[in-house]
């Protein structure tokens, strides 16, 4: 390519997901960097050094400030950040290469859609598809947005996007999807209550039902059969945890001595 891509990964235990994320780009990438998290107990980081130009690990300091620090380790301008649970499959790469190929200066960022596998097949509707996100950009005109664990990327300039989906292989099983959902949901209630965010009695019962209308109803949730379903459910039981643990954090806090 005329322009040099990075791929930036984080990770922490995911030697089962890591080496099929980056033995898929070996081809697309001129460096992969690595930054693993210190309390990773299994093969991670053995595996990172076995296929990425640079590792570095350090404790984990939340989700955008860990990928910030992986794309300023990155060489070359043009940054591909990916999560070990993603492929790019060769099509993908194929746009992706001949996008950075015929780059213009105006150019600042590419979308990838992403398409998840959960629950025995490719989710193709509901909350889970269609899901652009901003993955490739030039880090000298972008900067980071957003609250844990869900930051993004801005850019200033033109952006386009690739019409192949990158593959998500998102959870392994339905207890895996509900371990992740306390995680994150716990996260984002710190990142409200951080920010003042008041706890409200009509955010644990108006929103879990409409984000499930929205998932089921308005994205079609139910053409994705039982699949469609649970993952419907199970996105509001995060949105009504997230508020739970706000309120839970506010009135801790209100406890207090």
């Amino acid at each position: 390519m005329s322009a040099g891509l990075s791929a930036c990964v984080i990770a922490c235990n995911e030697e089962q997901e890591l080496a099929r994320c980056l033995d898929a780009i070996v081809d697309l990438v001129d460096e992969v960097v690595v930054v693993v998290d210190a309390s990773s107990l299994d093969g991670t980081e053995k595996i990172a050094r076995e296929r990425a130009q640079r590792v570095v690990v350090r404790p984990y300091a939340g989700d955008i400030e860990q990928k910030r620090h992986a794309v300023g380790l990155a060489t070359h301008d043009w940054v591909l950040v990916i999560d070990p649970d993603e492929v790019v499959p060769g099509e993908c790469a194929l746009e992706l290469r001949d996008a950075l190929q015929g780059a213009d200066d105006a150019l600042a960022g590419i979308e990838l859609n992403r398409i998840t596998r959960h629950l025995g097949r490719w989710i193709r509707h509901g909350d889970f598809f269609p899901d652009w996100t901003l993955r490739v950009f030039r880090r000298s005109r972008a900067h980071w947005e957003g609250t844990n664990p869900h930051g993004r990327v801005v850019v200033e300039g033109r952006v386009a996007r690739m019409a192949t989906p990158i593959q998500h292989y998102s959870y392994r099983d339905l207890a895996d999807q509900v371990d992740r959902i306390q995680r994150f949901s716990a996260a984002a209630a710190v990142a409200l209550h951080e920010r003042g965010r008041p706890a409200r009695v009509r955010d644990l019962v108006l929103r879990p039902p409409a984000r499930f209308l929205r998932a089921y109803v308005q994205k079609r949730g139910f053409l994705d059969g039982v699949p469609g379903l649970v993952i419907a459910a199970a996105t509001a039981f995060h949105v009504f945890l997230k508020y739970a643990k706000l309120w839970e954090l506010e009135r801790v806090k209100n406890d207090c001595p």
